[in-house]
C-alpha cells in the first residue's frame, strides 16, 4: 500500500513522454512496417492487398553492397567522432571558464548556417577545379586526375564534419561533471597519465560516451543528403534508396520496407543491450537477496 502512491506519481510523470513516444515514434514505426507488407498502387500510392512480394524485392543484388557501405560509413564516422571528441572534451573541461565559453561558441556557431549550405560548401571545397585540389596537385600530394568528390571517402569526411559537434557536446557535458581529483588519486597510486585517462576518466564519462555514440550513429546511418551531394552513384546509402523509391519511383511499400530494415538495424542492438542490462540487474538483485 505504501508503494502505490509513489508508483502512481512516477506513472503520471512519465505519461507525457510515453504519449509523445507513442504518437510520434511507435505508431509511425508500426505504420511504416505495415506498409511494407502492402502492394504498390499504379499511381504511386499504397495498394489494398497484403503481400510478401515487397519484402522479397529486397533481395535486389545491389542492396548488399549499399547496406555494407551504409554500415561501415556510419560505424567509422562514429568512431572518428568519438576518438576526436574524447581528448577535445578533456582539454575544454580543463581550461578556464572564459576560454571554455569561447570554444563552445565556435563549436555551436556553424549550426547557425543552414545544413545544406554547409554541405554545398564542402562540394565547392572538394571540387576538381577548386583551390584545395590545386594546392594538393602543386604539392604533388594528388595528381591532376585525382577525384576528391563523388567517392565514399568524401562522404565519410563530410559526415564526420557534420556530426562531430553532436559527439563533442555530450562528452564535454559529462567531462565537466567529472571529479578530476580521481585522476590525481590514480597518479598517487602509481598510474601514469595514459593509464589514469583510460581507466579512470573514460569510465567516468561513459554516459556521455553512450549518448554521443547514439546521436552520431543513428543520423549517420540514415544520411541521404550528404551522399547525394558529395557522394554520387558509387557512394549511395540506404537513405538514398529510400528517397529514390519515395520521390522518383513512387513505390511507397518498397520505401517502407527499406525504412523498416533501417529501423530494425537501429532498434535491435539497443533492445539487446537493454535486455542484457535488465537480466544483469535482475540477477544482481537475486544474488543480493
Amino acid at each position: 500500500m505504501h508503494n502505490s502512491k509513489p508508483r502512481k506519481n512516477e506513472f503520471l510523470l512519465t505519461l507525457p513522454s510515453m504519449g509523445w513516444l507513442m504518437i510520434f515514434f511507435v505508431i509511425p514505426t508500426l505504420l511504416v512496417i505495415a506498409m511494407a507488407f502492402r502492394n504498390s498502387d499504379p499511381y504511386g500510392g499504397i495498394g489494398d492487398q497484403w503481400t510478401f512480394n515487397t519484402i522479397r524485392d529486397l533481395r535486389n543484388p545491389n542492396y548488399p553492397s549499399i547496406i555494407w557501405r551504409t554500415l561501415w560509413l556510419s560505424v567509422v564516422s562514429t568512431i572518428i567522432c568519438i576518438v576526436t571528441a574524447i581528448p577535445a572534451s578533456y582539454f575544454i573541461s580543463r581550461i578556464s571558464k572564459k576560454f571554455q565559453d569561447i570554444i563552445l561558441l565556435l563549436i555551436i556557431v556553424p549550426f547557425w548556417i543552414n545544413f545544406l549550405i554547409r554541405i554545398f560548401a564542402w562540394k565547392v571545397f572538394l571540387h576538381p577545379e577548386g583551390l584545395f585540389k590545386q594546392i594538393l596537385v602543386t604539392l604533388h600530394i594528388a595528381g591532376p586526375d585525382t577525384l576528391l568528390l563523388y567517392r565514399p571517402e568524401a562522404v565519410l569526411v563530410v559526415i564526420v564534419y557534420s556530426y562531430l559537434p553532436f559527439a563533442l557536446l555530450p562528452i564535454y557535458a559529462a567531462a565537466e561533471k567529472f571529479d578530476f581529483h580521481l585522476m590525481e588519486a590514480a597518479y598517487d597510486l602509481g598510474a601514469n597519465r595514459f593509464q589514469a585517462f583510460l581507466r579512470v576518466y573514460i569510465p567516468g564519462i561513459k554516459m556521455g560516451l553512450l549518448t554521443a555514440i547514439i546521436v552520431v550513429f543513428i543520423p549517420a546511418l540514415g544520411s541521404y543528403v550528404i551522399p547525394d551531394i558529395v557522394g554520387g552513384p558509387s557512394s549511395e546509402m540506404i537513405g538514398n534508396k529510400i528517397a529514390q523509391r519515395t520521390f522518383i519511383d513512387r513505390n511507397l511499400p518498397h520505401a517502407s520496407a527499406l525504412s523498416a530494415l533501417l529501423t530494425f538495424a537501429v532498434i535491435l542492438p539497443a533492445a539487446i543491450a537493454l535486455t542484457r542490462k535488465f537480466f544483469k540487474e535482475k540477477n544482481s538483485r537475486s544474488i543480493g537477496i
